[in-house]
């Protein structure tokens, strides 16, 4: 008898599940998948969002500069999504894997797990922009120019100089940034001299 109840218990307690809804496994908010197109370029992934709207941000990392983009879509209308919605994001950095570049030529994101799905799971293209090279790489080039200017000049024309400039470089390196010391030491040169 004892058994019997305890198989009765186990057993209604087992249905009580079957009505529910079972909750996606998703990655959370703000989770990063990081991934490097056919041309090297190199990328990361980040979602945003409920079930309802997911937003996914694409920024990249190319030879002196760096681009963007964003998507949004529902693909919680996808049952494959809301069955494993990591292996949705794993097979849309797969594609982005294939192309050049990340954000060109990408308006929709189509992957094979939701094919069947209705158009507004695609996640669609919204936004995207182009950066210039970082300021660090903009101001070592500066630095640059001003070296090769240096050493192209006449050194006749430093005579007096030459003393301004050492006063500039000591002015320099107590007043500025080590990274700025030789602008400093040009830009004080030039006001001294």
């Amino acid at each position: 008898m004892k058994s019997f109840a305890l198989l009765c218990l186990v057993v209604i307690c087992g249905m009580g599940g079957l009505g529910q809804k079972l909750k996606p496994k998703k990655r959370s908010n703000g989770e990063e998948i990081k991934f490097r197109t056919n041309t090297k370029d190199l990328c990361t992934i980040t979602m945003s969002g409920d079930d309802e709207e997911m937003q996914l941000r694409i920024d990249c990392k190319s030879q002196g500069m760096s681009y963007w983009c964003e998507f949004t879509g529902k693909p919680s209308v996808c049952r494959a999504f809301r069955n494993n919605p990591k292996i949705y994001w794993n097979q849309i950095a797969a594609e982005l894997r294939k192309v050049p570049h990340a954000c060109e030529s990408m308006e929709v994101l189509k992957i094979t797990m939701c094919q069947k799905a209705p158009p507004e799971a695609l996640m669609r293209q919204i936004a995207a922009g182009v950066e210039p090279e970082d300021l660090e790489d903009q101001e070592k080039s500066v630095q640059k120019a001003m070296r090769e200017a240096e050493q192209n000049s006449d050194p006749a024309q430093h005579g007096q100089g030459s003393e301004n400039e050492t006063e500039a470089m000591k002015l320099a390196r107590e007043h500025c940034w080590e990274s700025l010391h030789g602008v400093c030491s040009y830009i004080i040169g030039i006001l001294r001299g």
